[in-house]
């Protein structure tokens, strides 16, 4: 069985070698708290992964976001040592959700990867009795036994929308390993602290050790950076907008 949509375009790095690829893939995209993309961005930088690829597109705006002096496009691929990064920094429209996703599954499976962890940012609804949780849910029933073992509340019932939704249903019609990491985040500014809930859960289900300390003790300044580029780019890329979870409406911290 074969996944029926093409994605966008992964365009090579000068230089970068493909046969690198493989491992554990990782993806982290802009949606609530910015969770996905504060964690892609940590992992990136603390496990010094190299840029692979960039994802192109002629819809897509025409920008470059700025990291230390570099220009780099908003849409980008990375690789190491038993892991790639798959990140997007900016906010896309809700109907090109199966384009992204169905790129994502395309990388994972031309770089021969094991299984896929998405992070992602959940918004609990005003009767939530706590703050700060971590769910996951997983396509595959391995995927699910590592969740449990690692400790992390199984979503028992109810809807995840956009990107990592699909990349779900797909892992569990395709019998690919796919885990997603819904990391409870405030949607009013980007937290850096939900990140690091997730990063933490990453490194738990892999093995692979990733420090966490300089995400926590930057924390305000991450947040306080993400939020200037947010601020800065918001007349010329459409706004972050909310990834959605609900169970019949409402979100149950419990989950049945």
């Amino acid at each position: 069985m074969e996944h029926e949509f093409k994605g966008y375009s992964l365009v090579l790095q000068d230089g970068a070698d493909p046969r690198t690829t493989g491992g554990v893939a990782v993806a982290g995209f802009t949606t609530a708290g910015m969770v996905g993309v504060i964690a892609a961005s940590h992992i990136i930088q603390t496990l010094k992964l190299k840029q692979l690829g960039t994802v192109l597109n002629a819809t897509f705006p025409a920008v470059a976001l700025i990291h230390n002096e570099v220009p780099k496009h908003p849409v980008r691929v990375y690789q190491g040592n038993g892991i790639g990064v798959f990140t997007s920094e900016i906010q896309f429209k809700d109907e090109q959700d199966i384009m992204f996703a169905s790129t994502v599954l395309e990388w994972f499976t031309r770089g021969g990867f094991d299984r896929l962890i998405i992070i992602d940012g959940l918004v609990q609804s005003s009767k939530a009795a706590s703050s700060g949780e971590l769910f996951g849910v997983g396509s595959s029933q391995l995927a699910r036994e590592r969740l449990h073992r690692a400790g992390i509340e199984p979503i028992q019932q109810g809807i995840v929308a956009g990107i990592t939704g699909f990349l779900l249903g797909e892992g569990d019609r395709l019998g690919i390993d796919v885990t997603a990491l819904l990391a409870e985040a405030s949607p009013m500014y980007p937290d850096a602290r939900a990140a690091a809930l997730a990063v933490e859960a990453v490194a738990e289900l892999t093995g692979i050790e990733i420090p966490l300390s300089e995400l926590l003790e930057n924390a305000q300044d991450i947040e306080d950076s993400v939020r200037e580029v947010i601020e800065n780019t918001q007349t010329l890329l459409p706004g972050p907008e909310t990834q959605t979870f609900s169970a019949d409406q409402d979100i149950d911290p419990s989950f049945g």
